[in-house]
């Protein structure tokens, strides 16, 4: 009976949630921001500077639906949230969009009353060991004691991992990622696992980030996706195109330096992408020149990626499967026509 009425307030709550989503660009526009669920510390992809300033590639998606709405990247209000907190901030409406480094598995697209909206990297689950170590795979593991941040896919894949290769280990698992890399880099666990990009970006938090090597295995799919409550098409069709316009804008050579010429193009594609000859803005509740308001804002997909993640940060991740398409990635946008 308990489990019951236990279930019966969960449907209850996230259907009243599905509800209260009804007309969230309206709400969006009186508010003046959107409301955007962020990842507190992760260096690349969602962190405050030195000024206070909220910067990273999950930012700038943000602030990327934002000029799409306003014309103006900085009316976003920042949430930081933890991975276990991620998901009912959205269900009971403190954000509008969460947009934090998330998953797409099946269970939360099919049970938390959410819906990711298209993939914006494609990531996968390794292993950071000490050099000393004498490691050179993640097959050489067996025994080892393992840190790993609580209520994320990663404790799952871990699991699996083990199992599969029929290996020991010990987990020591944490609340936060901060406390999971303190608790690696004080020595408690013989190695951190989390996604790749995360790794990259927590080793340059580390004591002496030049004593860890990343191993080559990637042991998971972890495909990250803006995510939105179910309830609100217009929303979720705003969201998912906002994505989809950086990386058609990448694709026809659509950039910051450029935008303002390209209106002049005679490409019916790009003609369409930038609203000159059509109004598809008009359907997701946004002017015709949403692509153009974006591509100002915060540059195409490869621009972001460069900036935060890339060459161009300190990072310096490879594109690898989040190059377009035509360079032997998989980012792939869907025609606007």
């Amino acid at each position: 009976m308990k489990r019951l009425l236990a279930s019966l307030a969960l449907t209850t709550t996230l259907l009243a949630a599905g509800a209260a989503t009804a007309g969230t660009l309206d709400q969006v526009k009186q508010r003046g921001q959107v409301v955007c669920g962020s990842n507190p510390s992760l260096a690349g992809f969602g962190v405050p500077d030195d000024k206070g300033q909220w910067v990273g590639f999950d930012v700038d998606y943000c602030r990327a639906v934002a000029a799409a709405i306003f014309n103006d990247p900085t009316k976003v209000k920042f949430v930081p949230l933890s991975a276990k907190d991620r998901f009912t901030a959205l269900q009971t409406g403190e954000i509008d969009l969460l947009v934090r480094n998330s998953t797409w598995t099946m269970s939360r697209d099919t049970a938390l009353g959410v819906s990711f909206t298209a993939t914006n990297f494609y990531d996968g689950q390794a292993f950071m060991v000490r050099k000393k170590l004498g490691v050179s795979s993640a097959l050489e593991l067996n025994g080892a004691t393992v840190c790993v941040q609580q209520g994320t896919t990663t404790e799952l894949n871990l699991a699996d991992f083990f199992r599969s290769n029929k290996m020991k280990y010990e987990i020591v698992s944490f609340a936060t990622n901060a406390e999971t890399v303190r608790a690696y880099d004080s020595g408690r666990c013989d190695a951190f696992t989390t996604d790749t990009s995360a790794l990259y970006a927590e080793r340059l938090r580390l004591t002496n980030p030049d004593e860890h090597v990343i191993l080559p295995e990637i042991i998971s799919k972890e495909p990250f996706a803006p995510v939105v409550r179910k309830g609100d098409e217009q929303w979720f069709d705003l969201v998912r195109w906002v994505g989809f316009a950086l990386v058609g804008a990448e694709e026809l050579g659509v950039a910051q330096t450029n935008v303002d010429e390209m209106t002049k193009s005679e490409s019916p594609e790009i003609r369409r992408l930038l609203g000159v000859e059509s109004k598809f803005g008009e359907g997701i509740g946004l002017g015709n020149d949403w692509v153009v308001r974006i591509i100002k804002a915060v540059g195409n997909y490869g621009e972001i990626f460069d900036r935060n993640l890339g060459d161009g940060s300190r990072l310096k991740i490879k594109r690898g499967m989040n190059a377009l398409w035509s360079k032997g990635g998989v980012q792939y946008s869907p025609p606007i026509r």
